[in-house]
């Protein structure tokens, strides 16, 4: 069907609700990194929905939250600038039945803009009676006059066509933004950097994983249709590099084989993946560090 029209929508919320699961269920397929851990998304990620006649631009943002650091300074920033010029806003909330601080400072952000909202309520699959959800809805339409409320279920799938069809709804009339297949604005060697961090989040424990950064110094596709990677891996302590490195090179191993497969899964082609790692002291309270990584507040 030929695209007539187009809406660029910010989903926002606190760290670890669910960003990045709804983005890659709505766009079919892994374009953001997922863990379990706070804080996984450090950058806007831009996800393409073709939906009948409308094409929509989902921007994954940072989970809001109270900066230690400045590379918190920066992830903060970023969600507060996705709110600015686009057509509507995703808050997604967990089915709590009171509206906390990262909520109402959203909240807040949304009214100064007359940004349109549409309150998104996830995880509904944990919620074991529905009097607990109609709850939670009274809370957030008590603090905001959301254009939509939509329970769902983005680990289940569950309430997404619903979403859609709100999401359409602020559609402008316009040409199509990406080409058919295209599902992210990054470039590959981004997303597989992005791959490789996801892991070290899913293998490593407590603090170590948020002070790792990863960039990919090789990325070539050979003849034979192999691509070649190389990922060095930067942490903030030498005694992380040794966890990250783990017992005769095991930790370093499993991060990469399970990286590979992603990798693999992604690009569709074979993947050749070494992988380093080097310390950078405190990286993330220095901003040539954070923008050499790939984070830039420009």
């Amino acid at each position: 069907m030929e695209i007539k029209k187009t809406a660029m929508i910010t989903v926002c919320g606190r760290p670890n609700v669910g960003k990045s699961t709804l983005t890659n269920a709505l766009v079919g397929e892994k374009i953001a990194i997922v863990s379990s851990k706070p804080q996984t998304t450090r950058n806007r990620i831009c996800g393409v929905v073709n939906h009948g006649d409308t094409q929509l631009v989902l921007l994954d943002t940072p989970g809001f939250h109270k900066a230690k650091n400045r590379l918190g300074d920066y992830m903060v920033k970023v969600t507060r600038d996705s709110l600015a010029d686009v057509d509507a806003a995703l808050l997604l909330v967990e089915p709590v039945p009171h509206v906390g601080i990262p909520e109402q400072e959203l909240i807040k952000k949304l009214k100064e803009l007359g940004c349109p909202a549409i309150l998104c309520v996830n995880k509904i699959d944990t919620v074991e009676n529905k009097e607990d959800l109609l709850a939670v809805i009274a809370a957030y339409s008590e603090a905001h006059e959301f254009d939509a409320i939509v329970p769902i279920s983005a680990q289940k799938r569950d309430g997404l066509d619903d979403l859609l069809s709100e999401l359409c709804k602020h559609a402008q009339e316009g040409p199509q933004l990406f080409p058919d297949g295209m599902t992210t604005d990054q470039p590959d060697r981004q997303v597989v950097g992005e791959i490789v961090r996801e892991k070290l989040l899913r293998n490593l424990d407590k603090e170590i994983p948020h002070g790792t950064a990863v960039e990919i110094t090789r990325f070539v596709e050979r003849d034979d249709e192999v691509i070649e990677v190389e990922a060095t891996i930067f942490c903030e302590k030498k005694s992380h590099k040794g966890i990250i490195i783990g017992k005769n090179g095991e930790m370093l191993k499993k991060i990469g084989a399970d990286a590979r497969r992603d990798i693999e899964r992604f690009m569709g082609t074979k993947v050749y993946l070494q992988t380093w790692v080097k310390v950078k002291e405190n990286w993330r309270d220095n901003m040539n560090y954070i923008r050499s990584f790939g984070y830039d507040d420009k």
